[in-house]
């Protein structure tokens, strides 16, 4: 429906909202944003981490009525514990920085294996089951594609180390929803951590839930696996705002006016088709 459209910029580094290869079949350049928030990720992950483990929801929900005491709010040390990093990107490589810090042991996953990394940052390369299974803390730092797609599932969540906590700031569908409600009723997993959901809707609305249309487009049972996480004490979720700095912000914004003014001088930058 528009013809002499020449460019698309997306102002994200994923960029699968986009029909990337129709576009390039009709000479559309797409450019995305391809680094603006490891580091701002990589903190909000520590910040679910440590409001796991030092139970600091719970804490200011009994302060607010007011509850001075300590019953039920005794938390855990990160030091000296072992964390799972799944996926050894730019955000991934931030958070075993932070963990390193910390003074956690660092376990990575990754179908690539740089062992000069590893010998640099301090970390050990190990199989995802190993990983499950030894890990304390695990936390998801994938890309989203068909074979990273619910790469924590039924299969094999009774993998996890029994007390652990997981956090996941990557992609919702990374992790089967069903496997979280399964292992937080097992007493598998002590609490989870969540910027994102593998439905990231609510159900409000009854009447539209009946329509096929919307059938068609939602997983109901994921709506409602993630109402019950939603509720559940030892869940705390974010509303997909790990990437929402005023740093962050500004670098997706220089970012997109840098590759349109590139585009528009004939040389394209950050492009993906």
């Amino acid at each position: 429906k528009l013809p002499r459209l020449k460019m698309i910029s997306t102002r994200s580094t994923g960029y699968d909202h986009v029909a990337a290869a129709y576009a390039k079949s009709k000479g559309i350049i797409v450019a995305n944003v391809p680094e603006y928030g490891s580091n701002t990720v990589a903190e909000h992950t520590f910040a679910l981490i440590l409001a796991l483990s030092r139970k600091v929801f719970p804490s200011i929900l009994q302060v607010k009525n007011p509850d001075f005491t300590h019953t039920n709010l005794t938390g855990t040390d990160i030091f000296g514990k072992t964390i799972g990093v799944v996926g050894l990107g730019k955000i991934g490589l931030r958070v075993v920085q932070i963990a390193r810090g910390f003074g956690m042991r660092v376990l990575v996953y990754n179908r690539t294996q740089k062992d000069e990394l590893a010998a640099i940052y301090g970390f050990t390369f190990v199989s995802f089951n190993d990983l499950l299974s030894q890990s304390d803390v695990i936390t998801f730092h994938l890309s989203l594609n068909p074979e990273t797609k619910g790469i924590l599932n039924m299969d094999n969540i009774y993998r996890v180390k029994k007390g652990a906590y997981l956090v996941n700031t990557a992609r919702g569908g990374l992790i089967q929803t069903e496997s979280l409600v399964w292992a937080l009723q097992q007493d598998i997993l002590a609490g989870i951590g969540l910027d994102v959901l593998e439905e990231e809707k609510e159900l409000v609305d009854e009447i539209a839930i009946l329509s096929p249309t919307y059938q068609k487009e939602h997983n109901l049972q994921n709506l409602v696996y993630n109402h019950m996480l939603l509720h559940h004490p030892h869940v705390i979720i974010t509303p997909h705002n790990a990437f929402n700095s005023q740093e962050a912000l500004t670098r997706i914004i220089q970012t997109t006016i840098e590759n349109i003014k590139a585009f528009a001088s004939g040389r394209p930058q950050n492009t993906v088709t």
